[in-house]
């Protein structure tokens, strides 16, 4: 079956916030406060639809957003320029179906255009050896770690070099063409974050 990825819309929050919360040691839990938060500020928040269902989400940030995630804030601290990606959920029945990958593939061409670097972070659990697995395949390699003392975890903290970043910026400057693939993925914002904005003007 195809896999489609497209923004997500406002009444799908509470499928979102389901999937996030089932999917186990790899992710944070949310409550549905905090989801929309995450809904109304995120650059980027995508979902991934197989067979007409919700089969994965993945959301992102960029370096100037306000955003009060700890393993954001570390990237921030040593990072001038980069885009984050908050969170990532596959559902189980669609795990190893090449949803993962997609959604990896989408955000990857999105933040390619608009940043150097790609910032993420994986849970060091035993639960979570595969997540290691599946960044270092897509070209993520770890820069440091970083205890959650709030909740007692330590993350691998990984980035990935984006090569195209650096031709774009040179040839389009802020000014990308109005193409229809490059519209941005917030619909759901009432504004543009502000970088994007004035990207535009």
């Amino acid at each position: 079956m195809t896999i489609a990825i497209r923004d997500v819309r406002e009444h799908e929050l509470d499928s979102v916030l389901a999937l996030n919360n089932a999917a186990g040691p790899a992710i944070l839990p949310l409550d549905a406060a905090r989801l929309r938060r995450l809904y109304e500020n995120a650059e980027y928040f995508r979902v991934a639809e197989r067979g007409g269902a919700l089969a994965g989400f993945l959301i992102g940030f960029g370096a100037q957003a306000q955003h009060d995630s700890v393993n954001f804030a570390w990237f921030r601290e040593r990072y001038p320029d980069f885009f984050y990606i908050d969170r990532v959920a596959v559902a189980s029945r669609r795990r190893g179906g090449g949803v993962g990958r997609a959604l990896y593939a989408d955000v990857q061409s999105y933040a390619e255009l608009r940043y150097p670097q790609l910032a993420c972070e994986v849970f060091l659990q035993p639960e979570t050896d595969h997540a290691l697995l599946f960044h270092g395949s897509f070209g993520f390699r770890e820069v440091g770690q970083n205890v959650m003392t709030e909740h007692g975890i330590r993350a691998a903290m990984l980035m990935k070099p984006l090569c195209s970043y650096a031709w774009v910026r040179d040839t389009y400057g802020g000014m990308l063409p109005d193409l229809p693939w490059l519209q941005r993925p917030y619909a759901h914002l009432a504004a543009p974050p502000a970088r994007l904005r004035e990207a535009h003007a």
